[in-house]
């Protein structure tokens, strides 16, 4: 029970990084769930994403796992809360306000600035999860493969999920 107000001050605070998506958050939220509080180990956490990827729905529903395991069911609502509450409140009132502003000539270099932004910061998610999950020359043609697969083709990237865990199954003790 002592751990819900970190829980919420944490998720709360991811929350607002989630500029550019959930992956944007993952750096941060290795560091303080893995690295301060030490809720979890970078595998279990590379776990929870790639779950939370195959699940259907948004895939930082993974997040609640993470609050379950630390506080148990009132741990799992909180961390619901503090990750999706300001989030939703914040782009509702933005999202009111930007209408308002359609004709600010400052608006377009906004948005033009906000997307480099929302890049970086997923790459940085991406490269952070890839340090912890990309552990050999197996995992690394995994990803490889997956990359490659993605960009030449239109399969859905859960069948990839599901094909490489079937690799993972009969590759790795």
């Amino acid at each position: 029970m002592n751990q819900l107000p970190d829980l919420a001050r944490v998720f709360a605070y991811l929350s607002l990084l989630t500029v550019g998506g959930g992956m944007a958050a993952f750096p941060e939220m290795q560091t303080l769930t893995v690295d301060v509080h030490r809720w979890l180990t970078a595998p279990q956490l590379v776990h929870l994403y790639s779950v939370g990827q195959l699940a259907p729905g948004p895939n930082m529903m993974m997040i609640v796992p993470i609050g379950d395991w630390v506080g148990g069911p009132l741990g799992a609502l909180v961390v619901l809360i503090a990750f999706f509450g300001p989030t939703a409140l914040l782009t509702f009132m933005i999202g009111r306000w930007w209408a308002r502003l359609e004709n600010w000539p400052w608006r377009k270099s906004i948005q033009q600035g906000l997307a480099p932004v929302s890049i970086g910061l997923l790459l940085a998610g991406s490269f952070t999860l890839a340090k912890s999950a990309i552990f050999g020359l197996e995992t690394a043609a995994i990803a490889v493969g997956v990359l490659l697969i993605l960009q030449q083709t239109k399969v859905n990237p859960a069948a990839l999920v599901l094909g490489a865990a079937v690799i993972g199954v009969f590759s790795f003790d």
